[in-house]
């Protein structure tokens, strides 16, 4: 199972969890991190770094409208983008997306 942001992350992005990440599967939106469910290798390194515990399995989220709101931040079209961000294979060959979901911005 792959792990996941959820809200605590919103407006905080301490990146940690991007240090720790083997495969850079971790993406930044404007207010909050997404993790890429394809790209995810579910070997937890993210999980213990996080300092506001926004980070865990999918089956074990608090909050589990942030588990398909992850997904949607790779699989649906995002404001300002001309199409999805996909599974590009990490997010150094992005960089920063710089949008969130519709969720995401309304918090």
């Amino acid at each position: 199972m792959p792990y996941v942001i959820a809200a605590p992350c919103i407006d905080v992005m301490d990146k940690s969890c991007i240090e720790e990440c083997p495969v850079d599967c971790i993406y930044e939106g404007e207010r909050k991190l997404y993790i890429n469910p394809k790209e995810c290798i579910d070997c937890g390194a993210c999980e213990p770094v996080c300092p506001v515990e926004a980070i865990s399995q999918d089956r074990r989220a608090p909050d589990p409208e942030f588990v398909e709101d992850n997904r949607r931040f790779f699989t649906e079209l995002l404001p300002g983008r001309d199409a999805p961000v996909g599974t590009p294979g990490g997010s150094n060959k992005t960089g920063p997306i710089g949008v969130d979901t519709p969720l995401v911005a309304s918090h």
